[in-house]
């Protein structure tokens, strides 16, 4: 508690210490969550009226999206009666599932849309969507859940809140999409495509020809893939150039904004006595502290400590027993600030080992400040660790899913080089202060400690989330035709309006947390959202497609010796759509009537074969002709 007069006469109350700068945390982050979650909702709303251009079929993700945090809130809740959890949890739970909740279910909405409108009768459309994008969605999410697994081999309450959070919800969210999403399909059927928005165009659903701007976007990158590489991996390669000065640290109680109080009696502490006296650096003495070779080396610390600036004045207890002795120290200034975990590492490295010298005797430093340092050592150590980990599992899974070496491989990579740009962006913004008051966004020293790491695995995730969904259909093409650039203009033209959309949800989600007022979730909304917008953009519409027009069937290559792999497809068999484009008025013919046996035949109807390579059927032709189905 300080005492701060502002006038003669008057004084205000002011409450500092650990526990007060926690509670201001809590209510800071319950506003920023509240006002997080509107934006991302409304903003979301608009995003799917514009993809899906009905009402109704825009509201159905977003109804998932929400289920989906409901129930893993609950979740999370019983998993609170065994497991600890940070109370950042909630914040990560609504972020992730607003994100991935809607992303998984406007796929497999768009697709059952596609397939109906390709001619399927509802409940085989719903079949023909879960034999592809249900398929993916499934995928995808595991890989998100792979990547953020590797949070929870650090041992450390933040890393694994935040992980179990996000595991928690995307869990959810996969299994709403692949349940609850098909059942409401079922009983909506057609009605999902009712109320149409006045002025906002269906975008049309015919996705064998060439039309609109992701083919001519496909078709311009690949007319000159090895200047779309080099221009868009050189774009992504100077955005992280920041990243080489990047100093991480904990930005504190001097972030928080100016009328928290826990804020406002730090000030004072730090001008007019030690900021450091709410949380003192605690040395504790464990030997025979009645000694005269301790007590003189216990005096002769104090008489350092007294001498050195970065700290206050320190205070002595004994124990009864006289084997314990604890020397509590107040660090100047913010506690979390860069000089007071400078002082803390001269003090272990430095001063204590000179004071003890040739003293039998074992000395610890711990407090809070010292707890910051620990995690620091901590993330370093077990970074590289969560690297590997996160990196095999994924190249092993993209190898199982689409039997290559080089698709993963190229995954990998491009996925690196866009987390890359995106620490660099977070380094330049927040750290360089490059465009921060633009955005509103406040300029630190350092970036928060944990958000490399924590970045690297969620957006990791992420990135082979839309790399699954992406892949899977020029996969699913390819197969079909054996032409490269055919299946991969195909996949991008398909899937680039799509994966636009759910990357602009996205970042409308993690902007609204990014507009918060504590600066840590500012930084880690922002990264995310940059990060997805540029894996959304340059790398899936840039870059992936030239690669692979680079690499032509190379992409698809598998060492005999790796043939006994378990085959795990994402695509699902594929089919030739009815035709009922060719018919004024489609017929009601299910797509489980065309037997396998009839694409077998010399000569099937001219409109079947049409479909199947692509093709138009000669205008003037008579409606379908039906095959005999007999």
């Amino acid at each position: 508690m300080t005492l701060h007069a502002r006038h003669p006469g008057e004084f205000s109350v002011l409450v500092a210490g650990e526990a007060t700068a926690d509670q201001d945390a809590n209510t800071i982050a319950e506003g920023d969550l509240k006002h997080g979650e509107t934006v991302g909702i409304v903003f979301a709303l608009v995003v799917l009226i514009l993809v899906l251009g009905t009402l109704v079929a825009a509201v159905v993700p977003l109804v998932l999206g929400i289920a989906s945090i409901v129930i893993a809130l609950g979740l999370v809740s019983l998993l609170g009666l065994v497991f600890d959890f940070s109370f950042f949890v909630t914040n990560m739970l609504a972020m992730m599932g607003l994100a991935v909740g809607i992303d998984y279910s406007l796929f497999i909405v768009s697709r059952y849309r596609e397939e109906r409108a390709r001619g399927y009768e509802k409940l085989d459309a719903i079949a023909a969507a879960g034999a592809t994008a249900n398929r993916a969605v499934f995928f995808s999410g595991m890989t998100v859940v792979l990547a953020l697994v590797g949070m929870l081999l650090i041992p450390n309450l933040v890393f694994r809140s935040l992980a179990a959070g996000a595991i928690s919800v995307v869990l959810v969210a996969v299994l709403a999409s692949l349940t609850l999403l098909p059942a409401l399909l079922s009983v909506m059927g057609d009605r999902v495509n009712a109320l149409r928005v006045p002025f906002v165009r269906r975008g049309k659903q015919d996705v064998e020809h060439a039309t609109g701007f992701w083919a001519g976007a496909a078709h311009r990158v690949m007319a000159r893939p090895a200047i779309s590489l080099v221009l868009g991996a050189g774009l992504l390669l100077a955005a992280a150039v920041p990243l080489l000065g990047i100093k991480t640290g904990f930005s504190g109680v001097s972030t928080y904004p100016n009328d928290v109080q826990s804020k406002q009696a730090l000030t004072v502490l730090a001008r007019d006595f030690s900021g450091g006296l709410t949380q003192p650096a605690q040395i504790v003495v464990d030997g025979p502290v009645r000694t005269r070779p301790v007590q003189q080396a216990i005096v002769g610390l104090q008489g350092t400590l007294a001498t050195d600036r970065a700290f206050g004045p320190s205070t002595l207890q004994v124990n009864a027993a006289g084997n314990l002795a604890l020397v509590s120290v107040p660090v100047s200034g913010d506690p979390n600030g860069e000089d007071a975990f400078a002082a803390i590492r001269q003090l272990r490295a430095d001063t204590i080992p000179a004071a003890f010298a040739g003293v039998d005797a074992q000395v610890l430093v711990g407090g809070p400040t010292a707890g910051a340092v620990d995690f620091f050592d901590l993330t370093a150590r077990y970074t590289p660790i969560v690297f590997a980990f996160v990196l095999g599992l994924s190249f092993l899974l993209l190898m199982m899913v689409f039997r290559s070496v080089v698709i993963p491989l190229l995954g990998v990579l491009l996925n690196l080089l866009s987390t890359g740009a995106a620490y660099g962006l977070l380094v330049l913004v927040f750290q360089h202060g490059v465009a921060a008051g633009i955005f509103g966004f406040q300029q630190v020293e350092t970036i928060e400690a944990w958000l490399p790491l924590f970045l690297f695995s969620v957006l990791f995730g992420l990135s082979m989330d839309y790399q699954v969904f992406l892949l899977s259909r020029i996969r699913e093409r390819y197969d079909h035709t054996g032409d490269n650039r055919g299946a991969v203009s195909f996949g991008l033209r398909t899937t680039g309006g799509i994966i636009t959309g759910a990357a602009l949800i996205m970042v409308a989600v993690f902007g609204g947390f990014a507009s918060g007022r504590l600066v840590f979730l500012q930084e880690m909304g922002f990264g995310l959202g940059a990060a997805v917008l540029i894996d959304a953009t340059i790398v899936r519409s840039v870059l992936v497609p030239s690669a692979m027009e680079l690499l032509g069937k190379r992409n698809w290559y598998l060492p005999r010796w790796l043939e006994w792999l378990p085959r795990i497809r994402v695509e699902g068999p594929q089919q030739v759509a009815p035709c009922a484009r060719w018919s004024a008025r489609p017929p009601r013919c299910s797509f489980r009537e065309l037997q396998p046996s009839l694409l077998d035949q010399a000569r099937p109807p001219r409109a079947l074969r049409a479909a199947a390579f692509g093709r138009r059927a000669r205008p003037g032709r008579a409606a379908f002709e039906q095959p005999d189905t007999r």
